[in-house]
């Protein structure tokens, strides 16, 4: 069953101890955006469905990327996406909000979402996986 919007806003606005809740939906529709493009398929609808229709819709119309994004990449574009981020900024608000999008999804759903992304995205989301991620760059 998918997030309330506002559940979803408030625990964003918490996480990333962001004043309003427009600075919440500003990061959670530009990270959801990017990460749309890095998902394809089954996982990409079913964690849709978890989420709120508007984040939803988001997800599922991503911004292009030309190629998969490593963890730090993706910060780095997130932060270019954001008017006034840095590297900094934009790595609490990709936390933010891929730790509640995480926890919409529970932890299967986030596994198979992981397993479609380059190593280091299990920190992003704030599930880290015991030597997975080096195991996954070891091959």
């Amino acid at each position: 069953m998918a997030m309330h919007w506002d559940v979803f806003l408030d625990q964003i606005q918490e996480r990333g101890e962001y004043e309003t809740r427009a600075e919440a939906d500003r990061a959670a529709r530009t990270v959801l955006g990017l990460l749309g493009a890095h998902l394809v398929g089954e996982v990409r609808a079913e964690l849709a469905a978890r989420l709120p229709e508007t984040f939803a819709l988001i997800l599922l119309n991503p911004l292009q990327a030309a190629e998969p994004l490593s963890a730090e990449r993706f910060v780095r574009a997130t932060a270019a996406w954001i008017d006034g981020a840095t590297e900094q900024t934009a790595a609490w608000d990709v936390g933010a909000v891929l730790s509640v999008t995480a926890d919409a999804a529970g932890d299967e759903l986030v596994r198979r979402v992981l397993l479609q992304l380059p190593p280091g995205y299990d920190l992003l989301f704030g599930r880290p996986q015991s030597g997975a991620s080096f195991a996954a760059s070891a091959d």
